[in-house]
């Protein structure tokens, strides 16, 4: 009988354990509903609102909101990073698989291989060596595509696409 009531309180605390992928601050917001007083109540959410707006003004929170992600999303296609998960809550985004840009610049290598840099200053580097027709000007469209095994295809212009990988 004795472990039970000791069991008891220990049941309580873990259902009461925080998200893990939630702040703490953010978190205290939620708790305080919890709170059946509504003066406790409202204290409690004066206390916990201060809290998470100097974590915010100090950096140590950060919201960013479905279009963030996305602009996020955008802006490191083609890199290989670790899968992070705070960029996947709420409704799945589906993974980009080709984007379009405007080539800002682009030059040839000592080793012929072609430089390409993009208007949102991602620069691709050519790994094959499939020779560009036409030197390629700046404000062509390219269109990059995800190929297999984390590699990618530019198709600059009216161009045969070439494989590249990101640099930058």
């Amino acid at each position: 009988m004795t472990a039970l009531l000791l069991a008891v309180p220990a049941l309580a605390n873990a259902a009461r354990a925080p998200d893990p992928g939630r702040a703490a601050v953010v978190q205290a917001i939620s708790d305080c509903r919890k709170q059946a007083d509504d003066a406790a109540r409202l204290t409690c959410y004066d206390r916990a609102a201060d809290a998470f707006e100097q974590a915010q003004n100090k950096g140590d929170v950060v919201i960013v909101d479905r279009e963030q992600v996305r602009q996020v999303n955008r802006q490191t296609f083609g890199f290989n990073l670790p899968s992070i998960s705070l960029f996947s809550r709420g409704a799945k985004e589906a993974q980009v698989n080709n984007l379009e840009v405007e080539l800002a610049s682009a030059r040839p290598e000592a080793d012929g291989k072609w430089l390409l840099t993009t208007s949102e200053g991602a620069v691709w580097r050519q790994i094959d060596t499939t020779p560009l027709t036409d030197t390629p000007k700046p404000g062509t469209k390219m269109i990059i595509r995800r190929a297999l095994l984390s590699s990618f295809f530019c198709k600059v212009g009216h161009e045969a696409a070439i494989r590249c990988a990101r640099q930058n």
